[in-house]
């Protein structure tokens, strides 16, 4: 299969599922209250469950499918994926209690792994010359999605109603599942399998790369930074408008502009990676972000907070795909689907610890100290990586 035409499809599919869990996932708590009967007074803990479980599920089921996509292949996890991803979303938009949307969001993180699996195709598929800025161009569609999805998710529940809205999210499930079965060719590995090392030590040989250990610990530390952070904007910027009216909507703007400048950056950071190298750009990546993010931290002007809210993004933007292409550059291809797994696993940690302690550091210290000490985290990663940029362009 020609990978300019693969890569199209897979950039098509990688939006489509970002912006049908942005159109849902971010509206739960409203959800909960107006259709499945949350009060007021466990509306928090009933959101704060649901969003966690999916996160602590997937970050033990994905080394499990990563392990299935070196065994039985890499189109088939695409399938198996957006399948189980379309199925919850239907159950979800006929649960009835928030206990069994708990169960629904469980069983969400079991399905979950779409994006790893995407990502593995890609890298079988793209010439090795190109796989900087196809990792951007994944990356940069993931956002488009996520900038997009809250605003169908705000348009589809004013017209047709929530309940309908996860079943529009299901139905673009089993779109991309249909493009997956009838569209995509599993890619030739024939070669490959021959030279096969044994199944039982391909996670050891993972796991004894001291490349990919590092690179586990700082895509932990990266997630665990963004979803400590995401949380907490919509108050922030509430505090810094002296609680207005329209603070949701600059709330949405300023999201929306740390958006816009991955959707235009990343695609930038990839084809900088593969001429400079992939981890001199992360360092970059990551220094900049984390220099940016301690700039966050001083404003209380709104306008001055929205600046930089782009500029993070500008640097956020270029971490996960330049993180994704030295996995891809430090890996065989039979190991590849465990690596994403094991990679993915590493998010979904971060992304489950991320919002717990950024509510606990606001609410003993304030809002600023989650800036400050997610740059300080950031800046660490990038002089940890530092240390280690020559071993990884070996």
């Amino acid at each position: 299969m020609n990978w300019k035409l693969l890569l199209s499809i897979l950039v098509v599919c990688a939006c489509l599922m970002s912006s049908s869990y942005t159109m849902l996932i971010p509206f739960l708590p409203v959800y909960l209250i107006n259709e499945l009967n949350a009060s007021s007074d466990n509306v928090s803990m009933w959101s704060g469950a649901c969003f966690a479980v999916t996160f602590a599920i997937s970050a033990f089921a994905a080394p499990l499918w990563g392990k299935l996509s070196d065994r039985i292949g890499k189109k088939p996890m695409v399938i198996r994926a957006a399948f189980l991803l379309s199925v919850s979303y239907f159950i979800g938009g006929i649960v009835k209690t928030p206990e069994q949307m708990f169960l629904m969001r469980a069983f969400q993180g079991f399905a979950a792994g779409l994006w790893p699996a995407l990502l593995v195709l890609t890298s079988a598929y793209v010439p090795k010359n190109r796989l900087g800025i196809s990792m951007g161009l994944m990356q940069s569609s993931m956002i488009l999605g996520q900038v997009a999805g809250p605003l169908l998710g705000g348009l589809l529940s004013n017209l047709v109603g929530m309940r309908n809205s996860f079943f529009i999210g299901s139905s673009v499930l089993m779109f991309i599942t249909l493009c997956a079965v009838f569209i995509i060719k599993e890619p030739d590995t024939k070669e490959e399998k021959t030279k096969k090392a044994k199944e039982d030590s391909a996670i050891k040989e993972i796991l004894s790369n001291k490349n990919i250990l590092s690179l586990l610990i700082v895509v932990f530390l990266c997630n665990f930074v963004l979803l400590q952070i995401q949380p907490i904007v919509a108050l922030y910027v509430d505090k810094l408008t002296n609680h207005a009216d329209n603070a949701v909507l600059i709330t949405g703007l300023i999201l929306s502009l740390g958006g816009l400048a991955g959707a235009i950056a990343s695609p930038l950071w990839g084809r900088f990676g593969q001429r400079a190298g992939f981890a001199k750009s992360l360092v970059l990546a990551l220094t900049f972000a984390g220099s940016f993010m301690l700039v966050q931290a001083v404003p209380d002007d709104v306008k001055y907070f929205a600046l930089t809210q782009f500029l993070v993004g500008l640097g956020f933007s270029g971490i996960f795909p330049l993180a994704n292409s030295i996995l891809v550059t430090n890996t065989r291809d039979n190991n590849r689907g465990q690596a994403f797994g094991i990679l993915f696993s590493s998010q979904m940690l971060g992304g489950a610890l991320g919002p717990v302690i950024g509510g606990v550091m606001v609410t003993l210290i304030s809002f600023k100290s989650v800036y400050i000490i997610s740059g300080i985290i950031l800046l660490f990663c990038a002089v940890f990586l530092n240390k280690r940029k020559q071993k990884f362009e070996k």
